[in-house]
């Protein structure tokens, strides 16, 4: 495969990480503006543990994700108190003021001669470990894909078990749920702890993939669009926030076939959708009969 080709498939398996942190909200019944911050949280805090103190890259993506969860949770325990479009304002909020934050974040130390580190608006730079580890492009996306490989099927094995049919009933009737002994309150922070962590993994092998990052990175654009593509993909499965991030990075952005117009188009496609399939192209029918015709 050639740069670009490579280049694209690795977009699409990191923006796979946030949708799919998208879509374990929507699974509880609760839709984020917000994982974009979560997103954030892990490439700032992998990037500043790899360069500015030396940290190997998986013990960095750990302390990430393990950061992006605690931020979620913490977020989550007020947010998650409000429903429907007040929760989606709040957790927009919520990331609007991490975004701020990135940007106030000043923390450089001197390695080699060169002032190294986070510089607010002016980006964090020299994020390196995959290159002074010498992994070649093609390396690194293949360590992405296996990473995501074993989220979906964690994925797989927990929408098939008793704790999928709970997060599956609080998102379709919370009340019930609460009627026959689920706490639905912890339940949900823990939901959108691991969807914190989910996004963080995606954070910090962004990072290391672009080697820079700035806080306009982590705005509202990505947000939108990771919850887009699990309303898209549909949520029938966790293969289709995938389904969705590929439409979009794979054949809006990557084919260049509607350059100029990619945003148009995408966002043409996220309102037909919401109109003829609200629950996305594979919902839980289609997923259904998939399973019944080919298992």
């Amino acid at each position: 495969m050639d740069d670009y080709t490579i280049g694209v498939l690795t977009n699409i398996a990191l923006f796979s990480f946030v949708a799919l942190s998208a879509y374990l909200l929507l699974l509880a019944g609760e839709m984020s503006f917000g994982q974009q911050a979560f997103f954030g949280v892990g490439a700032y805090c992998g990037g500043m543990l790899t360069t500015l103190f030396g940290w190997p890259l998986p013990a960095a993506v750990l302390a990430a994700m393990a950061a992006g969860a605690a931020a979620q949770f913490l977020v989550g325990l007020p947010t998650l108190r409000m429903r429907g479009l007040y929760f989606a304002m709040a957790t927009l909020a919520a990331a609007e003021m991490m975004r701020i934050l990135f940007e106030l974040l000043h923390f450089q130390r001197s390695i080699e001669g060169d002032l190294v580190g986070p510089d607010g608006t002016q980006g964090f730079r020299s994020i390196r470990w995959v290159f002074e580890a010498g992994v070649e492009p093609a390396e690194y996306l293949a360590l992405i894909v296996a990473l995501l490989a074993l989220v979906v099927a964690g994925f797989g094995l927990v929408e098939r078990s008793r704790l999928g049919a709970t997060l599956r009933m609080i998102g379709e009737d919370p009340e019930l749920a609460a009627s026959v002994g689920v706490n639905v309150e912890r339940v949900k922070l823990g939901v959108a702890a691991v969807a914190g962590a989910l996004a963080a993994l995606g954070g910090v092998l962004y990072a290391h993939h672009n080697t820079y990052i700035e806080p306009r990175n982590f705005d509202i654009m990505l947000g939108v669009h990771s919850l887009a593509y699990a309303l898209i993909g549909g949520l029938g499965t966790a293969v289709g926030p995938l389904l969705g991030v590929l439409l979009d990075v794979g054949a809006l952005e990557g084919s260049r076939l509607f350059e100029g117009y990619r945003m148009t188009v995408f966002g043409g496609l996220v309102a037909l959708l919401l109109i003829f399939r609200p629950r996305g192209l594979l919902d839980e029918r289609v997923v259904h009969w998939l399973r019944a015709r080919f298992s």
